[in-house]
């Protein structure tokens, strides 16, 4: 039985929540201009009412607890913002909404939580080629994400672990370790110990034959192993019994030439790499190599996403769920990235939501879409109608703020926190809210323009924080 439900708004916001309920709901109008303002109070007369479920705006303050049990009738947070309420109406009868919580929230949430769940089952259930410790390559497994630590052996052992654990926080599969062709033995063996502490699949990429034997006794993998490194390592690499990306010497071909002699070899852990290319440098004819190989095999594939992101000066995040997607089209089972340069930074993150969104679209036959899991970081799903309607306007005119007698703050970002330094106070915390309403707490501010600039700076520094960018005081963000 569908659930008999009334929507509570205020004046401003009445015709959008009418719009955005349509048949699913009554609305109730009350005597209040904005909808967060409703009070217990301002809804007292609806117990009278015969309704299943009362969901006043997400925004509201109020304690609605009281009023629940003495009406009887069920009367919880709906959404922050109208244009969602189609969304929330449409699972009214399938969760229960809270009295804390906004709407739109918990069902995000809510969605998120069984998103992951299915990736988790999927995984779980999934065949695979073969397994690097306990992690599935190949298969209809989850693509893997492999981050690499570039030039890693010119690293300090504490500097190889601090990337390290960054790369495990952001979702990394498998660590690459990216040794410089003149590394000595000790740099090699510093690297992957380093790693090896971290109980994570550890791979070394490097076209020195003597750094691969330096570090096999350590590694689960080796990349980019040509005719050549083939002939030299091959043997070692199948008697250890670790895992292989055999890349051509120059074409498709010369890719099957050396699987073959690896095969023969006695390496049964392959994976292929027909080397993703650069755009403009035979992006598409190594997307045609990739589609040909897979066609004639189904070897797990690697695949080189790092070889377009930083090569093209945009942002990471659509150009890695795109390549994700064509990648999971393709098979691969690989998605490689160093995310060396700064505008790269969280490709790892990127790509391991990527691949499980892909897991997900895969298994529903479907686009990558309305999953439950998403890289919208910039821009929205859902556009959100202004309430505000302009009576009278002033043009607004910037003046020279005033020097604060009780001192101005220097404001940075560092070691991941916003850091507010007055004479020889430095007040820390990951919120501007939290460092600005403590600046507040100590006294440290008298004028408003000068409060206002400390509103607008720390913003700014929270948000390089989140976007992984840089700041700098002053500076248009």
């Amino acid at each position: 039985m569908l659930m008999k439900v009334l929507v509570v708004t205020g004046r401003k916001a009445y015709w959008i929540v009418k719009k955005a309920v349509g048949d699913d709901a009554d609305v109730l109008l009350l005597d209040v201009d904005v909808a967060s303002f409703v009070t217990p109070d301002l809804l007292r007369p609806i117990s009278s009412l015969d309704y299943d479920l009362i969901l006043v705006p997400g925004l509201s303050s109020g304690d609605f607890l009281r009023l629940e049990k003495d009406t009887g009738i069920k009367i919880r947070l709906g959404p922050k913002h109208a244009c969602d309420l189609d969304v929330v109406l449409s699972h009214a009868d399938i969760i229960e909404f809270s009295h804390s919580v906004p709407a739109c929230q918990l069902l995000s949430a809510k969605k998120h939580e069984e998103a992951m769940k299915k990736v988790n089952e999927l995984e779980f259930e999934a065949e695979y080629s073969f397994k690097l410790s306990n992690l599935k390559i190949g298969g209809k497994s989850r693509m893997k994400v492999m981050g690499e630590i570039v030039d890693a052996t010119r690293m300090q052992r504490d500097e190889i672990l601090t990337v390290a654990r960054d790369f495990i926080a952001q979702g990394a599969d498998i660590i690459d370790i990216g040794a410089a062709m003149d590394a000595t033995s000790l740099e090699v063996i510093n690297a992957v110990e380093a790693v090896s502490s971290l109980d994570i699949p550890i791979s070394i990429d490097t076209a020195n034959p003597e750094i691969i034997l330096e570090a096999i006794e350590d590694i689960d993998m080796v990349l980019s192993l040509n005719g050549d490194s083939i002939k030299a390592v091959g043997r070692s690499i199948a008697d250890r019994g670790i895992s292989a990306v055999i890349i051509p010497d120059s074409d498709l071909g010369s890719l099957q030439n050396n699987i073959r002699l690896a095969q023969e070899i006695g390496i049964d852990k392959i994976i292929a790499d027909p080397v993703l290319r650069p755009i403009g440098e035979g992006l598409i004819d190594s997307l045609v190599s990739y589609h040909r190989f897979r066609q004639a095999s189904d070897l797990p594939l690697f695949f080189g996403v790092g070889n377009v992101t930083e090569l093209i000066d945009a942002d990471s995040i659509g150009i890695n769920a795109i390549l994700a997607g064509i990648a999971m089209e393709l098979g691969a089972s690989i998605l490689f990235t160093p995310q060396y340069s700064a505008k790269t930074r969280g490709s790892i993150y990127e790509l391991k939501t990527a691949a499980q969104m892909m897991i997900l679209s895969k298994e529903r036959c479907t686009p990558p879409k309305d999953l439950g899991l998403d890289l919208l970081v910039i821009k929205e799903k859902r556009h959100r109608t202004s309430e505000i309607k302009i009576n009278k306007s002033i043009k607004a005119k910037a003046h020279k703020s005033q020097q604060d007698p009780k001192g101005s703050f220097s404001i940075d970002i560092k070691d991941g926190k916003i850091v507010a330094t007055q004479g020889d106070t430095s007040i820390i915390g990951t919120s501007s809210k939290a460092v600005f309403d403590t600046i507040s707490d100590l006294g440290l501010v008298s004028l408003i323009d000068h409060a206002a600039y400390l509103g607008r700076e720390l913003m700014k520094a929270e948000l390089s924080l989140r976007f992984r960018r840089s700041y700098a005081q002053d500076d248009k963000f």
